[in-house]
């Protein structure tokens, strides 16, 4: 296996430290969080080690097309993941870090049980009690590519998407689910309000 560390390094230096600072919630800092929810799902689910290694790799590399462009960013991601792991790691493990990657695209639809972790990681946090404050810091990047963006676009937008959302592990299902629902109605309020 490749050494996770150094490759880590690479693409911090590279990308994750070199993202404009308007990515005030696509950055090293949603990464890092991706990377530690996905590993705590992972040791709950009982993942092998060597696809636990994988899973670290594909959060690693999962918004790293946001270098590029945010449009399509997970497919740019797949095409940066493989100009680093090409010849470090099998056809087949590429493969399923690809699948995790494109498992965090909206709307999600993973197929299999690390890209069901995957894609629960990445969007975890609207189950928890920083939902306002990862919420805010997407509308204030939206904001930048949309100046006029208000917020009861923000607020409607995103009462659409926590309606549609859907966890895809047991864990999330479980412990994250009522929180989620939470948000939701904090969400309605704040449409009634404005």
């Amino acid at each position: 296996m490749i050494d996770f560390k150094q490759i880590e390094k690479r693409v911090y230096q590279d990308i994750l430290e070199q993202l404009p600072e308007y990515l005030t919630y696509h950055n090293l800092a949603h990464t890092q969080y991706v990377t530690e929810k996905a590993l705590f799902l992972a040791g709950i689910e009982k993942i092998s080690e060597s696809d636990i290694e994988l899973l670290r790799l594909a959060a690693l590399f999962h918004d790293t097309g946001f270098i590029e462009n945010p449009k399509n960013h997970e497919e740019i991601g797949c095409g940066i993941a493989s100009n680093y792991l090409k010849g470090h790691i099998s056809e087949n493990d590429l493969k399923k870090i690809h699948g995790m990657i494109m498992a965090t695209k909206i709307p999600q639809s993973p197929t299999n049980q690390l890209e069901r972790i995957m894609a629960d990681a990445d969007l975890e946090y609207l189950g928890t009690d920083d939902f306002e404050r990862q919420g805010n810091a997407l509308f204030e990047e939206l904001k930048h590519f949309n100046p006029s963006f208000s917020e009861q676009a923000w607020n409607e937008l995103q009462l659409t998407f926590l309606e549609k959302h859907e966890y895809h592990t047991d864990y999330c299902k479980k412990n994250r689910e009522p929180k989620k629902q939470e948000n939701i109605e904090s969400v309605r309020e704040k449409l009634k309000v404005l």
